[in-house]
């Protein structure tokens, strides 16, 4: 089993731009890079999601992590490979998927919502957990499941988090995130976006610091 190690960043934070048209992914893959964030998800369901990956690649520097999330099959991972990415993000956890992004040195991030999916998908060689959807488990849930978990494995909450639940969250030993509708809405502009993103920055480092 390889595992790919998450990467330190500055701030955990990744965007997730679902519903990302490729024509708008310079304005904002821009807008977000210069507000701080260094990690951008094209969720697989987006409009022609490997385009906006490939351009979110060449206009990132390389230690940027750019990726696409609900990835489900290795096919898709071949793809990601071909299209320039280095972060997977899925909804679920496939050891297939997870050993085929790891074999490219993919960091990986697979959606867990039990302690069954989270032990599985820690086996599996994942870089860090997406516990999804984040809102329902709530910080408490998610607390009372890191008691199992190896204490070395980064713990990220997704799915209706926001920048007001940061502190709540870094209670419980969670400083990693994603941020879908929070930040990014299909057919947004840029500007928006970049006002978004910087909220979200300076929230992030007012609860964790710099």
């Amino acid at each position: 089993m390889k595992r790919v190690k998450w990467p330190k960043l500055k701030r955990d934070l990744v965007a997730i731009l679902r519903g990302l048209e490729p024509e708008e992914a310079p304005a904002v893959v821009e807008t977000l890079l210069e507000a701080g964030f260094e990690a951008i998800e094209v969720p697989l369901n987006s409009p022609e999601p490997f385009r906006s990956i490939e351009i979110a690649r060449r206009l990132a520097p390389a230690e940027i992590l750019v990726g696409a999330g609900t990835v489900l099959t290795v096919e898709d991972v071949d793809r990601l490979q071909n299209a320039g990415g280095n972060l997977l993000v899925s909804p679920n956890v496939d050891p297939s998927v997870i050993a085929r992004a790891s074999d490219y040195g993919m960091v990986t991030m697979p959606g867990v919502f039990t302690p069954t999916e989270a032990l599985a998908a820690a086996r599996a060689g994942a870089s860090a957990l997406k516990f999804f959807p984040a809102s329902v488990l709530g910080p408490g849930g998610i607390k009372a499941i890191l008691a199992v978990l190896p204490v070395d494995l980064p713990v990220g909450a997704v799915g209706g988090v926001s920048e007001s639940d940061f502190a709540a969250y870094k209670a419980i030993g969670v400083r990693t995130f994603g941020l879908g509708s929070s930040l990014y809405k299909s057919g947004a502009s840029a500007k928006e976006v970049g006002e978004k993103a910087e909220a979200a920055i300076s929230a992030y480092d007012a609860v964790f610091g710099r």
